[in-house]
Order: C-alpha cells, then sequence, then structure tokens
C-alpha cells in the first residue's frame, strides 16, 4: 500500500537526540514540564529570547528527540481571539501516520511561547513490511468485531478501507509496544457499533480499538426528556412544516427512525400550522423537539461564547435521529444516545430511561463531536474519561447557558427512572464515581473502555470545584481551599484546554499541565484565575495546590505525594548522607520520614550525595532516583528536580555529584530519595519492592532555576546519559511469552537461570543465546533472572503475566 503525505507543510526532522544540550535551552527555555513516564509534556519559551514561528523545523529539532525517519506534518492551523496562531502537527515515522501521536506549536506575534503534546516512542522497534493483504486483515477486523449486520449492507459507502498506520498495541501480545496496523472504521448496524479497528499488518492480531460512537453511560446514555415550551426555528416545505432549519452554520436536522434502526429509511417529522404541540402524545414524539431544540441551543452556546461554528468548526449540520431502536419488535425500547462520527441517535428508552433526548444529553453528544474535530481524546482509559468528562462539561454549560435555574451539576436527573441522575458532578460519589484521582470508585479494570464513563467523575469534579469553589480533604488526605471563577470563566478555560492544548493520547496530568496554561493565556500568569485552575486540581488529587512566585512560603501551604515500598523482604536503603544528613539504618517498613532532619546547600554550589542499599541476601539491580523540590510547588516533575537517576546492584556505597541551580528558591524544601527494583516508578508511587526516604533541605542564597541531572556510578559521578552502571535489564517486564535480556556493556550472558521467589529452579524457560529468554511455559506470577557473563552475576524479578 503506498503511503501519501498530506499536502500541508513537511518537517522532517533530524537524527535522534535524547534531550537538548544545555547550550540550546539558556535564557531561551523558561519551563519544560516532563510527564511521569519521562515524555517531555510541554515547554514554554522566554519572552523575546523564543524561535520566530518560521524556525518551527529548528526548534523541534532542537527540543523534541526525533529518530532519523520519523517526521512531524503540519495538520492544522488557525488563529484565536487571543492572537495565538495554533498549528497541530502529526506524527509520522517512514511515511507511516502515528496514531494518536501529535505536537502542538502556539505562537503570538510570530514568536513561539508554548509547544506540547505526545509521541508514541519506540518506533524504531517497529517492522514496517506487512506480512499480509489488506482482505485478509479486514477478515480478522470483522471476526473480532462479530456484528449480524453491518451499515455497507445498506449503503456502500460505509464499505471499511484499510490505511496501514503505526499504532500503540493495547490488546495483544506485545501490550505497550509501537505496531504497524491496518487501521478500519468498522459501522456496524446490529448491535449497534462503531470503532477504529486496527490489525497488527503481521500477526493478523487485533491490537487496538478506539470507539468512534461515543454513549453517555454504559448501560445507557444520560438525558433528561423535556425543556419545556420553547420557540424553535422549523422550515417551510409543500406546504407543511419540518424540523430543519438552516440559519445556523449548514442546519440542523431531526429525523424519526420509526422505531427502526435504519438511517436511510427515517423521515421528517412534520406540523401543518407549526404548532407542534399535538406531539405531546404516547408515542413520545415530543421526544424530536427536545433533541431539535438541543442541537440548537447546543450550536448557539459554541457560536456564541467560543466563537465556534458548529462542532467542526465549519459550519458542519448537526443531523439528529430521533425514536431510534437497534433491535426493532422487540418491544423493548433503545436505552442509549451517540455520536457516531457522523450524527446523533437518540432512543426511546425502555426500563432505566425516559427518552434520551434532554438538553444535556443533546449538549453532551455534540461535545463528542467538538472532541473528535480537535484533542480528539482516544476513547479509552484516561484520554477516554476526558472525552466523556469534557462532554458532561459541555452538557452542564449549555444546559446553565440556556437555563439557569435548572439542576446544572446533575446529569440526566430529567430522563433517569432509577437513580437521581446518571452522574453528579458536585458529588460524583453519589453515583458511585471517583471526585479524586484514583480515590474512591476509581476504576481499574478493562470494562468500559477502562472506565471512561466512571473516571471522568475526575474531570467533572475538577470543573465543579473550579466553577463554585470550595474546601475540605480529598480522598488521598489533601486538604484543599479553591475560590471559584464561576461557571463562564471555566468553561471559557475548559474549552481552550480541550481545543487548543489537548492531544489524542493525553492524560490528567497533562489536561492539568494545558488547562493551567490556558488560564495564563486567557487571564495572565498568577492571575486568580489560574490560581483556582492549580488549587481545583489539586483538590481532585491532581498535582499540587498552588504555590506561587514569593520567597520561603509556610511549610505548611505545600502537601507532598505519597511514595513507599509495599515489600521490604529483600532490600532496602541503608544509608544516606548529604551535608550533615548522614543516616545509617535497617528497613524503614517501606518509607521514612526524615524531614526533620536538614542541612543547608547554597545556591550554584555542587554537592554530592551518597547512598547504599541493603540487602537480605542477593544482591538485587536497583534502580535510584533522587529528587530535590528546587521550586518548593508540592511536585518533583519539574525541569531539574529529578538530580540522580541510574542504577545498579552493588550494596556498596554509591555517590553522585550535583548542582545546585543558582536561582533556586530560598528556603526549606524536601529531598526525596527512592530505591526501587521497577524502574517505572517514579516520585509519586506506591511500589512494590524498595524504600522510600524524605529529608529536608535548607537552600540559601537562591531564588527560582532549573538544576542539572547526574547519574549514579560507584565511586565517581557522571552526567546522566552517559555510560553508567545500568546493572541487568530485562524488558518488556511483565511479559506474557518473550522478554529480552541485556547485560551491561552489551556483553554476552554465558549463563541464564531462571528460580522462584523461594531460590529453587524452575524448569521451562529457554534461552536462545541470543539475548531472548522464552517464559511461555512458566506459569503466571514473580521470578527472578541470574545472568552471568563469566566474571559477574546479575539478578532481576520479572513478572510472566
Amino acid at each position: 500500500m503506498q503511503k501519501n503525505y498530506p499536502a500541508v507543510a513537511l518537517l522532517v526532522l533530524g537524527s535522534a537526540m535524547f534531550a537538548p544540550t544545555q547550550a540550546q535551552n539558556v535564557g531561551r527555555v523558561k519551563q519544560r514540564v516532563v510527564a511521569e513516564d519521562g515524555q517531555l509534556e510541554m515547554v514554554s519559551f522566554a519572552e523575546g529570547r523564543s524561535y520566530k514561528a518560521a524556525e518551527a523545523q529548528q526548534m523541534f529539532r532542537e527540543q523534541l528527540g526525533l529518530l532519523k525517519d520519523e517526521s512531524l506534518v503540519r495538520s492544522q492551523s488557525q488563529q484565536d481571539e487571543l492572537g495565538f496562531v495554533n498549528e497541530r502537527y502529526q506524527q509520522y515515522y517512514k511515511g507511516y501516520k502515528v496514531e494518536h501521536g501529535a505536537y502542538l506549536l502556539h505562537a503570538r506575534q510570530g514568536a513561539v511561547e508554548v509547544i506540547n503534546g505526545r509521541l508514541l516512542r519506540g518506533l524504531d522497534k517497529v517492522n514496517t513490511t506487512p506480512a499480509m493483504s489488506e482482505k485478509q486483515a479486514l477478515s480478522r477486523a470483522l471476526s473480532f468485531v462479530g456484528a449480524k449486520q453491518y451499515m455497507w449492507e445498506e449503503d456502500n459507502s460505509f464499505l471499511p478501507k484499510g490505511e496501514l498506520v503505526i499504532v500503540q498495541n493495547d490488546l495483544a501480545k506485545g501490550a505497550g509496544k509501537a505496531t504497524l496496523a491496518y487501521k478500519f472504521d468498522v459501522y456496524a448496524k446490529a448491535p449497534v457499533s462503531r470503532a477504529y479497528i486496527y490489525v497488527d499488518a503481521r500477526s493478523g492480531e487485533v491490537v487496538s480499538r478506539n470507539n468512534i460512537i461515543k454513549h453517555a453511560a454504559a448501560t445507557g446514555t444520560f438525558a433528561t426528556r423535556y425543556s419545556g415550551t420553547k420557540s424553535s426555528a422549523t422550515d417551510s416545505y409543500n406546504g407543511t412544516y419540518r424540523l430543519r432549519e438552516y440559519t445556523r452554520g449548514n442546519g440542523i436536522e431531526t429525523y424519526n427512525c420509526k422505531k427502526g434502526n435504519s438511517y436511510t429509511a427515517a423521515v421528517d417529522f412534520t406540523d401543518a400550522d407549526n404548532s407542534w404541540t399535538e406531539y405531546n402524545n404516547t408515542n413520545f414524539d415530543n421526544a424530536a423537539l427536545d433533541a431539535h431544540y438541543g442541537a440548537q441551543s447546543t450550536f448557539d452556546y459554541f457560536k456564541n461564547v467560543h466563537g465556534r461554528n458548529s462542532y467542526n468548526n465549519a459550519g458542519a449540520a448537526i443531523k439528529s435521529y430521533v425514536h431510534f431502536d437497534d433491535t426493532p419488535g422487540d418491544g423493548k425500547g433503545y436505552e442509549n444516545a451517540y455520536w457516531d462520527g457522523t450524527r446523533m441517535t437518540y432512543g426511546d428508552g425502555y426500563s432505566r430511561f425516559d427518552p434520551l433526548t434532554s438538553l444535556d444529553v443533546a449538549a453532551h453528544e455534540i461535545g463528542h463531536a467538538v472532541c473528535s474535530y480537535s484533542a480528539n481524546l482516544t476513547y479509552s482509559n484516561e484520554s477516554g474519561a476526558m472525552n466523556e468528562g469534557f462532554s458532561d462539561i459541555w452538557g452542564a454549560a449549555v444546559e446553565y447557558y440556556k437555563d439557569p435555574a435548572k439542576a446544572t451539576w446533575l446529569i440526566g436527573e430529567d430522563i433517569d427512572k432509577v437513580r437521581p441522575s446518571l452522574r453528579s458532578m458536585s458529588n460524583p460519589n453519589a453515583e458511585s464515581q471517583p471526585d479524586t484521582y484514583k480515590g474512591t470508585y476509581w476504576y481499574t479494570g478493562t470494562g468500559d473502555n477502562g472506565g471512561v464513563h466512571t473516571n471522568s467523575g475526575v474531570l467533572n469534579h475538577w470543573f465543579y470545584r473550579l466553577s463554585v469553589g470550595g474546601s475540605g480533604t480529598n480522598d488521598i488526605g489533601s486538604s484543599f481551599s479553591v475560590t471559584g471563577i464561576g461557571i463562564d470563566k471555566a468553561a471559557k478555560i475548559a474549552y481552550r484546554t480541550e481545543t487548543v492544548y489537548l492531544t489524542a493520547s493525553s492524560n490528567y496530568a497533562a489536561a492539568r499541565t494545558g488547562s493551567i496554561q490556558a488560564a495564563k493565556d486567557l487571564y495572565g500568569a498568577g492571575s486568580a484565575e489560574e490560581q483556582a485552575v492549580t488549587n481545583a486540581w489539586y483538590a481532585v488529587g491532581v498535582g499540587a495546590a498552588y504555590s506561587g512566585g514569593g520567597t520561603t512560603p509556610p511549610p505548611t501551604t505545600v502537601t507532598y505525594c505519597a511514595s513507599k515500598g509495599t515489600n521490604v523482604s529483600y532490600e532496602w536503603i541503608d544509608y544516606v548522607k548529604l551535608g550533615t544528613i548522614a543516616r545509617t539504618s535497617s528497613k524503614d517498613a517501606g518509607y521514612y520520614n526524615g524531614t526533620a532532619t536538614s542541612t543547608s546547600v547554597a545556591a550554584g554550589s555542587s554537592q554530592t550525595i551518597s547512598f547504599s542499599a541493603g540487602f537480605a541476601s542477593t544482591a538485587y539491580t536497583e534502580y535510584w532516583k533522587i529528587y530535590i523540590d528546587y521550586n518548593q510547588n508540592g511536585v518533583f516533575t519539574d525541569a531539574g528536580e529529578l538530580v540522580v537517576s541510574g542504577s545498579s546492584s552493588s550494596s556498596g556505597t554509591l555517590s553522585s555529584t550535583f548542582t545546585v541551580p543558582a536561582t533556586a528558591k530560598s528556603g526549606a524544601t524536601r529531598l526525596r530519595v527512592i530505591m526501587s527494583d521497577a524502574s517505572a516508578t517514579t516520585s509519586c508511587n506506591s511500589y512494590s519492592y524498595g524504600e522510600t526516604e524524605d529529608y529536608t533541605v535548607n537552600i540559601t542564597g537562591g531564588t527560582l532555576a532549573a538544576g542539572v541531572n547526574a547519574g549514579i556510578v560507584g565511586g565517581k559521578t557522571e552526567q546522566l546519559g552517559n555510560a553508567v552502571d545500568r546493572g541487568l535489564e530485562v524488558f518488556p517486564n511483565p511479559a506474557s511469552d518473550r522478554m529480552r535480556i541485556a547485560l551491561p556493556g552489551g556483553a554476552k550472558a554465558s549463563s541464564v537461570k531462571v528460580v522462584d521467589l523461594r531460590g529453587a529452579a524452575v524448569a521451562g524457560a529457554r534461552y536462545n543465546g541470543e539475548g531472548e529468554l522464552n517464559i511461555s511455559s512458566l506459569a503466571k506470577g514473580m521470578y527472578i533472572v541470574t545472568v552471568s557473563d563469566g566474571q559477574k552475576t546479575f539478578h532481576q524479578r520479572f513478572v510472566k503475566q
């Protein structure tokens, strides 16, 4: 299959570089935000020292570490009311589009102020030669969907056409890896579904699914039935009137599916005198009036409040289909409503719901269409929860816009026959949703696309807190206080966040970063609105509270996230020394609070920190991460605050040298030392094996800036990125079939042995001598692999899943 780039500007970036050099960033970069997994999430540039918009190619080359065959293609460019030119760049690798990989550029008066986004990594491991045809792949996709009837049997324009793309494997073996896949838009009629199905172009496995049809609830969508007597534009046609009008964009059209499942057989709702009072009947025909009014109201809201011309910002017609039934004749109404990528569809409800055509439901579904044409948040896990959450936000905002007296913060309160509402934005727990990130009711399973209708409660509650304010203590023990800014300002910030700063793979952390930047854009840095946005995120357990830019805030204003090892049976931290901090210890149940112990360091000074691991018997490879909160904002994710990062299997004392930034903020701040057997452990984790210790560092003579990272090596220090003792690496971990083994320096393994946690040898694991260990025959559980290069022996745990 031929690969074609869109006819837009193409930025081909140079060979891989893992981080910009210090010289490239001196005086130019104001802030770098790095996600927990190490990805560069956002870069803001200093005024007067930034790149020109015309220097985008140079900027991306210097700021992002891309592969030789990796490129960014500009896919969208538009100017907003604040004077920003906002551009979206789509990721490609060897000419193949990388699904959900995008980076955004935001420039004003010709100067780039911010770039942000997320790219798919590991592309160099992708085999880009397909091993099956498009026809074979489509057969696999249809087998996966398993529908009884498909839309193209009625309308040939829906026949799926395969596109070769690269996508992250979410479903099959090798989950998390970038994979060459055929992408199909599969629209099923019975039972109803529409999704992008991705089929591995080599193995034929379905590796990912992204639903195009978005439902308002897992068991049925939310809705309210009537909005009272309203005036709505209609269309005069052949001596009668119908529910169509063309004063808004390219039109608002509402059709009658007649309790069937065919869109082509749908007909107009008509009325002889344009007085639709007789529609209040036992067939619930007045539900069509709600759908029509809801579409008009939502169009008006986005046009008048946000300057958006329909859901695609280009005047797209909004088509609604009422009295839809996926299984006609079964005597049960359809308990759902959805946006399918083309139109709105509404059922009449049955046991749980009344007809699902209320104002907040209409706004919710059209909100999904807005998302499709802006952030395009992938409909699974955190991004999917935010996709649902933003639609709830627009449901509430449109309802408030048209009728402030209604129950703004309840979703679906008028249609739900069983519960007070589907969801509560003011109290998500009331409908079994979390109001705190990973708090009570947070869903961790695979159902409902990873809990998109449950975990959306966090975004819903953030918006409520931002609008209304309030104080209290959340599920993770953080005491918060938020000064509300009103729903109008909150909605402007939410809209700018979704349409300007989010990409397909954004998570809650990225939403926090984007919304803070949106508040700065709209209301200024340090504004009451920026403070409220930050504190509202803190209230729902995402990030720290607002700390401002002053010097030495009171210690009580900063609360740090928890970090703790849950098992110290095999290893722990037994020594930490920095200045006057010098502690020798045994295991401390996974966490030691040593903040009463402190040392002073001068801004701009060079410091050496020493540390070591204690082992019960075998010395395993341990990953060390040491943080100092230089800007005292309660998090360790700001640039330069990871001062030590590396690994070692030594039980001896290790040391590393780092430089305290000359402009670090003066005063007491947190030093966090983490030792874990898992490389993915971050500054805020409950992890399995290892330990965390916290201390206090008093910084003198500074204000605020980023530091320099340093790596670990016994007896001397080196900068992060140079050759350090990384120990034995096994990947992927966990693994289900095969895993790779990598010794330090690329050494060849002379012997490989697998044992269980008791130390007993395990039969069945097979090493091929070329770096691959076959574990397919092992039972699920945790094991230890012992590898020798003939001189030194290494140990590492792994999980067979």
